[in-house]
């Protein structure tokens, strides 16, 4: 496809983004509002065909801290702020870490690690969820953080690029050409494996519920000393349960321990959801390099935004910004 013909107007560089999933979108976004002419090509049947489909979508810079590097916070305090501009729903409740009884002593681990949150008890957790009253006797509030349904942030995006002038164009081979293009970003994941030497796959689970007996304000974080599992509220009564640091590289079906302990770490944290209906299930592999720091790099006019490993909504914006960078000369 020419340059001259794939876009209604504007003079500015032509761009083609590979993959619509966040960040492929959220870069597209980014270069459209500084001027560029840009067409997303995506290899599934619609948008957020891969992992972001699947995301948390939760926007927590301080709580990453207890297990990413400290870039991902620094670089990442500005996202809330980011999602608030560009989409509707951001919610802005904060964060809530707590864990069992039995596990209460890796509430105290989390902190040690983290920062921004101040230490409740049975009182303040019961303030701030009075579904989970007389429940938890000690937990963490990062009253900075927040939240946004991943699909509805997709197609916000996609809406807003195709206000600025961008097309979308879906079930594009991977193999399309990209000739006529004044540069290429490849946000493509998992399937730019080939190209990346040091990617590796990061399995993620999740489940979507919907138990009208529970309401929460803000995602919980579940601790656990395997692997801590993540309930983010949604609309409707629907709750995501996710789980995304499993070392292993197999996108197979969810296995029967990933299923059992999802499903007890939320009926632990309210025994109603022993009545809550499993609405979808998924899996998949989340791109990440040795250092898990999503990262752009450039080879000529080809720009890659890759390895999100699990700060695909943290650190979208300043990768996008990075790559906008690259294109108009500013890096």
């Amino acid at each position: 496809m020419a340059a001259q013909t794939a876009f209604s107007g504007g003079t500015g560089p032509s761009v083609l983004v590979r993959g619509a999933g966040v960040s492929g979108l959220t870069a597209a976004v980014t270069l459209a509002e500084r001027g560029a002419r840009v067409h997303v090509h995506e290899s599934g049947p619609r948008i957020g065909s891969g992992a972001s489909w699947q995301a948390g979508g939760m926007l927590a810079p301080w709580c990453e801290a207890e297990s990413a590097p400290k870039d991902v916070t620094e670089q990442s305090l500005a996202s809330l702020d980011w999602w608030d501009a560009h989409v509707p729903g951001v919610i802005r409740n904060g964060t809530l870490v707590l864990a069992p009884a039995r596990d209460v002593g890796e509430v105290a681990r989390f902190g040690r690690r983290t920062s921004h949150f101040s230490t409740i008890g049975e009182a303040e957790v019961a303030e701030l969820e009075p579904d989970l009253a007389d429940r938890f006797s000690r937990a963490l509030f990062f009253a900075g953080e927040g939240h946004v349904d991943p699909r509805d942030a997709l197609r916000a995006l996609a809406t807003r690029l195709v206000g600025l002038g961008g097309q979308i164009t879906c079930d594009v081979p991977v193999n399309a050409g990209t000739a006529g293009y004044d540069w290429v970003v490849d946000c493509t994941g998992i399937a730019a494996r080939d190209q990346m030497a040091d990617m590796r796959g990061v399995r993620g689970e999740m489940l979507l519920l919907r138990c009208p007996d529970v309401t929460l304000h803000r995602p919980v974080r579940m601790l656990h000393p395997r692997i801590p599992i993540y309930i983010v509220p949604r609309a409707d009564h629907v709750y995501m349960v996710g789980a995304t640091m499993i070392e292993s590289e197999n996108a197979g079906p969810m296995t029967l321990r990933s299923m059992v302990e999802m499903l007890g770490a939320v009926y632990a944290l309210h025994p109603a959801f022993g009545e809550a209906e499993i609405l979808e299930t998924g899996t998949g592999l989340r791109p990440s390099y040795p250092d898990n720091m999503p990262a752009v790099r450039r080879d000529g006019r080809h720009i890659h935004i890759n390895g999100m490993y699990r700060h695909g909504f943290l650190l979208s914006p300043v990768r996008a910004a990075d790559a906008a960078d690259i294109v108009f000369g500013n890096a």
